[in-house]
């Protein structure tokens, strides 16, 4: 009988031996992204998940978020004032740390030129880049869009994201378009790209003098719309928009030479191309 319990430890201690640990498993999209694009790393931990995984790129930490069965999903930006080449993702969870390299394309971002007119060159106060700031710093824990998102308006567009300017023959250091202009009729709608929680409302009478009237929503998890240069607003802060709800007109007001739309999408709190968002969507 001893005999037996001997020879049944030693073929179960065989067996652990024998089964593979599992390895932390990450999975990052797109697979050749270029600048601009946002980076999803997707995790999958073991069947009792400890802490939650922490992802971090360039000495930056960013949030990773349950996603159902023993998933996590951080979104990482990538932006055109950054170097293209490799990044080193790293990834803890479990126990384990996975270090992953990826490959961030290069891209030509274009140069136009501007002229603002008379009383439309304002740099902007910081009481209007604060509240701005706050807004885009927001990473709410519940994930409110679903799909491909939306085209906030059905004008043309006009302006691409990521495009360098000149303002007045001055060469803007450190900018870029951080979004996309669509050029529809004066007072046409402007809906929500997709659900979420206005948490920005700013009218050019309360000093708004860049973003004219300006609507910001929050998406979850660290993706938010900012909606610029509104004609009217139709909705105010602490209401909750359905994908497709008007929540005002296109304009003028703000920093805009003629009627349009400023449609600008952040992810942690950059600037990144709305463009794959609206056609392919982020899980």
């Amino acid at each position: 009988m001893k005999m037996a319990l001997v020879s049944g430890g030693i073929f179960a201690g065989f067996l652990s031996l024998a089964l593979p640990v599992q390895a932390l498993q990450v999975v990052v999209t797109p697979q050749n992204p270029q600048l601009g694009d946002t980076l999803s790393v997707m995790i999958q931990v073991d069947d009792s998940p400890g802490e939650t995984p922490m992802v971090s790129l360039q000495q930056k930490n960013y949030p990773a978020f349950p996603m159902g069965n023993n998933r996590f999903r951080a979104l990482l930006p990538t932006t055109p004032l950054e170097k293209a080449g490799a990044r080193q993702i790293k990834v803890t969870g479990d126990g384990k740390v996975q270090n992953l390299n990826v490959q961030v394309r290069d891209r030509n971002f274009p140069t136009q030129s501007i002229t603002l007119p008379p009383g439309k060159d304002s740099e902007g106060t910081d009481a209007e880049f604060d509240r701005v700031d706050a807004f885009k710093a927001l990473v709410t824990p519940q994930k409110f869009w679903n799909g491909p998102l939306l085209r906030p308006n059905s004008g043309e567009i006009t302006t691409i994201y990521g495009v360098r300017r000149y303002y007045n023959g001055v060469f803007a250091e450190d900018y870029y378009h951080r979004g996309v202009d669509y050029a529809g009729a004066y007072g046409s709608p402007v809906i929500a790209p997709a659900a979420g929680r206005v948490s920005l409302v700013g009218r050019e009478s309360q000093g708004f003098k860049i973003h004219g009237n300006v609507v910001g929503i929050d998406h979850g998890q660290g993706l938010a719309s900012i909606l610029m240069h509104l004609s009217r607003i139709d909705v105010q802060e602490g209401d909750f928009v359905k994908p497709g709800q008007v929540i005002g007109a296109l304009g003028s007001t703000g920093a805009s030479t003629g009627p349009h739309l400023h449609w600008g999408l952040y992810v942690n709190g950059q600037s990144i191309d709305p463009v794959p968002w609206r056609l392919q969507g982020i899980e």
